[in-house]
């Protein structure tokens, strides 16, 4: 009996083409979401006394940002191996806090850090928001590990002195 319905390649097709414009539309998103997060690290990064760029590289803008609330970098790894995302996000948001504090934020902006990134990198990152690394010591956290005010030599740092650094000894 043949209900006029053909042998399905149709059917097939049509479904294949839904599945692709729905994947292709993730994909757009995603790389939509990426690049606004970019932009918006980059300038926080600059703010805070790290080279803009590294905003760009997936894995080591993560490893920074956990530096720079003074975390241990090598955390971004986790997100490699299954549920270790799930750790590196609740030390992201322990950095977050301590980098909000450097800015005066409150606690509230922790979860903006970690639902909107994009938002609260934005938000630290403008030019009428003040970096102050001293805040994370005087509150009795570690230094940040990148970036102004932190106590290691790093790769991410800017090339310049920061602002709060007391000044190189003279040359001998």
């Amino acid at each position: 009996m043949d209900y006029g319905y053909g042998d399905g390649s149709q059917y097939a097709a049509i479904t294949f083409l839904i599945i692709g414009i729905f994947y292709g539309f993730i994909l757009l998103v995603a790389i939509a979401v990426y690049v606004v997060t970019a932009f918006a690290f980059m300038s926080l990064y600059r703010k805070v006394g790290i080279k803009p760029w590294i905003a760009w590289v997936p894995y080591y803008n993560y490893w920074v940002w956990l530096e720079l609330g003074g975390q241990p970098g090598w955390l971004a790894l986790l997100t490699i191996i299954p549920y270790g995302g799930i750790a590196t996000l609740v030390f992201l948001g322990i950095g977050s806090h301590r980098t909000g504090i450097a800015f005066r934020k409150e606690g509230g902006y922790v979860a903006l850090a970690v639902l909107f990134p994009f938002i609260w990198a934005f938000i630290l990152g403008s030019k009428d928001q003040v970096y102050d690394p001293a805040l994370i010591t005087a509150a009795g956290y570690p230094p940040p590990r990148a970036g102004y005010g932190s106590v290691v030599p790093n790769f991410a740092n800017v090339d310049y002195v920061s602002p709060t650094a007391p000044p190189a000894p003279p040359a001998a």
